[in-house]
């Protein structure tokens, strides 16, 4: 990222200091934490510092231990970092930055360039109701929510589409869809409050569109596997499919807001797997499933459920094609003592070229090949015997066998949308090799070997 503050790209000068916003548990209004300052020295780097009058509130609570644990010093980031990953958990990932640049400069498609802006920009750019319980503020006497108006999903796809295709959406448009842009994520999505009515409660939920490179269904397809993951006994986010001007938006409920009894949204404040382990969004990439859950042993309330919880979405995870399983999407809550996995989410089958495939981080050290026999090797790590892994391996297969006419049904999928998923994401039989046999997902065929589409 570049740090030149003369570069001609950097059109947002939001200052060289932010407040740090939190709301505490079941509270309903966030309170100031501290201070974010830009060290613009060789390499650009943001120091914290937690507020004295924070410090000494009883229910106060550090942002993260691991790497912001409550004190009074000025907290610079670990090597290879130039912010807190507690913090950076809270700022918007591609597409919300691309949103942001595009409302910055009007700067559309390889005119964008994300890259040339900092993470202050970042901070005080997008929205307020951003994941977790963090937010950023220009000052430290008033919080002023950037806030979104109210726009329907056809106005969201609308804008998508805009801003793919490299043009430029109306300033009205772009200003109310612009404070949806915190959440994470390189695919089309917003923020989006469902009103209830008089016999439904409010829901904040994540709008996640088709994208106009996408040569499959994808929204259906991870709709299907949301789905199959929650009916094989996984704890994932409750989603639902809309059909809006011919074009399927996903809507996937958040686990990061309830309502209290007085009406208003308090936050549940949320790490990521990138924050646990302190590594960069490089260097992750050779993190390992074995290494997290030596992780959850450590420092996770309740460790064994949550470690039972994380080897059952690995397994899944290969089961269903789903290799985008990242370190930014696994997440734990974080009340100020302890950790535990937040519902699954981002659980989607994802397009391969060949029959084999890898995950996006390593199952055990050094081998990220998409096979269950390498989950039993990892199994001892989660503490589950071959045996209750095996049990647990069998029991989501027979569940996504019985799943699957009903999923792609609920999706409004074609026979030849199901069929492109079919044996590719959903049971490769790469995923089998050295394990069993592969089921077939349609009983009514030959019950002989099964074989992917052709690729």
């Amino acid at each position: 990222m570049t740090s030149d503050a003369n570069d001609p790209r950097r059109v947002s000068k939001p200052g060289d200091q932010c407040f740090v916003w939190i709301w505490l548990p079941e509270q309903a209004e966030p309170v100031v934490a501290g201070t974010v300052v830009r060290d613009k020295g060789e390499v650009e780097r943001y120091v914290f510092k937690y507020g004295k009058k924070y410090l000494e509130r009883p229910d106060a609570i550090s942002i993260y231990d691991g790497d912001l644990p409550l004190g009074p010093e000025v907290m610079t980031p670990s090597d290879g970092h130039e912010l807190a990953l507690s913090i950076r958990d809270a700022l918007p990932d591609n597409w919300g930055r691309r949103v942001i640049v595009n409302n910055l400069t009007g700067r559309n498609g390889d005119e964008i360039n994300p890259d040339a802006y900092s993470e202050m920009t970042y901070m005080l750019e997008s929205g307020s109701d951003r994941i977790g319980a963090l937010d950023f503020q220009r000052s430290r006497d008033k919080y002023i929510p950037r806030e979104d108006d109210e726009v329907t999903l056809k106005d969201l796809l609308t804008f998508s589409d805009l801003v793919q295709a490299g043009e430029s959406p109306p300033k009205e448009l772009a200003k109310a869809i612009l404070h949806g842009s915190s959440i994470g994520g390189a695919r089309p999505k917003a923020l989006i409050t469902d009103k209830g009515s008089s016999t439904q409660q409010s829901r904040k939920m994540i709008a996640k569109f088709s994208s106009a490179s996408d040569h499959l269904a994808m929204v259906k397809g991870e709709f299907a596997t949301m789905r199959m993951a929650a009916n094989a006994g996984l704890n994932v986010a409750s989603v639902q499919i809309e059909n809006v001007s011919d074009r399927d938006v996903l809507l996937v409920e958040r686990f990061d807001r309830y309502l209290l009894p007085c009406g208003k949204w308090a936050r549940k404040a949320m790490v990521s797997a990138l924050t646990w382990t302190q590594e960069n969004e490089l260097t992750s990439r050779h993190v390992a499933y074995t290494e997290l859950a030596e992780f959850i042993r450590e420092k996770f309330s309740n460790p064994e459920d949550n470690l039972k919880e994380l080897f059952s979405r690995l397994t899944f995870n290969i089961l269903c094609g789903n290799t985008d399983d990242h370190c930014r999407n696994h997440a734990a809550f974080w009340n100020g003592k302890s950790l535990t996995l937040t519902p699954a989410y981002d659980i989607a089958p994802q397009t391969r070229a060949n029959q084999d495939a890898r995950q996006a981080i390593d199952i055990t050290p050094q081998n990220n090949a998409s096979k269950l026999t390498n989950a039993l090797q990892a199994a001892q790590s989660f503490l589950i015997s071959e045996t209750d892994a095996r049990t647990i391996i069998d029991s989501q297969v027979e569940s996504i066998v019985d799943s699957w006419p009903q999923v792609i049904d609920e999706a409004g999928m074609t026979s030849n949308e199901a069929r492109f998923f079919e044996h590719r994401q959903i049971l490769p039989p790469y995923a089998f090799e050295g394990y069993g046999t592969c089921p077939d997902l349609r009983p009514t065929a030959p019950k002989s070997s099964v074989e992917p589409t052709p690729f």
